[in-house]
């Protein structure tokens, strides 16, 4: 099975005084779903910002949809970023947009037809229950509305890889239960690759996973 992430000795810190990861070895199978956990502070969302370049390994390689990520070019980041969906615990999104507006980013930014465009947020509208919400702005709808907003863009484009830090973490039951039937969809479906950053793994998912786990800077596998 391909490898859509190989972390080889990689080291991650904000500053010289303290590494947050340090030296892991890790790998992620292209079509898998992965849970990544551990305490507050642990570097959880450190590590899951270095898989879209947001922060560089201070040592090690760090390969991702077979791009090196350690040392990069600007022009490289943005070519893999299109390929991968991003959802924030505190959603990211535009508030001077509109919900459809916001949908559509990804697809502008990756060049897709206005007809493409129009569809695909129709579909995702209606996939996350918010169809009668398309014109209206972020700040007009509850958390768990923002959050089924968020994850529509980040499978708006049919990125080969979701990464989700704790996509459920503030929402309601109903929104929580709707955000893990659509990554278990699109793991299913679509043999999207998801990591998901959370502290608990929800019990009714039904689909096989990988679970690491950071404690003092390591990262371990928990089979």
């Amino acid at each position: 099975m391909d490898k859509v992430i190989v972390a080889n000795d990689i080291s991650l810190s904000y500053n010289a005084n303290e590494t947050i990861i340090n030296q892991a070895n890790f790998s992620v199978d292209s079509g898998s779903f992965v849970f990544i956990t551990g305490a507050s502070g642990s570097g959880k969302s450190t590590l899951l910002k270095s898989f879209f370049g947001a922060i560089k390994p201070i040592q090690g390689s760090l390969i991702v949809g077979g791009v090196e990520l350690s040392d990069v070019s600007k022009n490289k980041l943005n070519f893999l970023r299109r390929h991968i969906g991003i959802v924030f615990q505190d959603y990211k999104l535009i508030k001077e947009w509109t919900i459809e507006k916001n949908i559509m980013m990804p697809l502008i930014i990756n060049g897709y037809e206005k007809s493409v465009i129009q569809n695909q947020v129709e579909s995702l509208l209606k996939h996350v229950r918010l169809k009668h919400q398309a014109g209206k702005y972020p700040l007009e709808l509850s958390g768990g509305e923002q959050q089924r907003v968020a994850m529509a863009r980040a499978l708006s484009h049919n990125p080969i890889l979701i990464l989700a830090d704790e996509p459920t973490g503030n929402l309601d039951e109903y929104s929580s239960q709707l955000i893990w039937n659509l990554l278990e969809g699109a793991n299913t479906q679509l043999k999207t690759t998801i990591i998901v950053v959370t502290h608990r793994i929800p019990s009714t998912l039904n689909v096989n996973y990988k679970h690491y786990h950071i404690e003092y800077g390591e990262i371990y596998e928990i089979s």
